[in-house]
């Protein structure tokens, strides 16, 4: 029983160094999947590294652009301000030029007729001062009068009746 003794804490070490070298060759490939995970996360915190400064330069830019364009919405507002202020101003003179071409209008119905009596008038007017100029021009001094053929001519003054 001894012999049974003996083989039994044989095939027990034996046992324990199979297991032993097994748990060995487990610890062994775990070490090696963990460098190879420790070296994937340097790389990837060497990638975040170089995400951060771009996502950092274009926060930058878009934080610029950002006051750039509140600038121009600044000054545009201005423009468009301004722009009313004349829109508004046309719109004025606009309304004033109607109630001025109104008033002329009622104006001009209601004197139509001394319109029309001015309009005659200065028509007689300008035709007495254009028979003045044509006699201006056509004096030399004597005013010689040409008979009508068919009419009777007058006696000139220094002949006696």
């Amino acid at each position: 029983m001894e012999n049974l003794l003996y083989i039994a804490a044989i095939v027990a070490a034996i046992a324990f160094l199979i297991l032993c070298v097994s748990l060995a060759k487990t610890l062994f490939a775990l070490k090696n999947t963990m460098q190879g995970v420790s070296e994937t996360m340097e790389g990837l915190t060497k990638q975040l590294e170089g995400v951060t400064t771009e996502t950092t330069e274009l926060l930058h830019k878009t934080n610029n652009l950002a006051d750039d364009i509140q600038q121009k919405a600044e000054k545009l507002n201005t423009v468009v301000d301004a722009v009313k202020g004349v829109g508004d101003s046309v719109t004025g003179l606009n309304s004033s030029v109607r109630r001025v071409s109104d008033n002329i209008a009622t104006e001009a119905e209601r004197n139509s007729e001394k319109i029309v009596q001015i309009v005659q008038w200065s028509n007689v007017v300008i035709g007495i001062m254009d028979k003045l100029k044509e006699r201006r021009t056509d004096s030399t001094g004597w005013t010689a009068y040409k008979p009508v053929p068919g009419q009777k001519r007058l006696p000139s003054p220094n002949q006696h009746l």
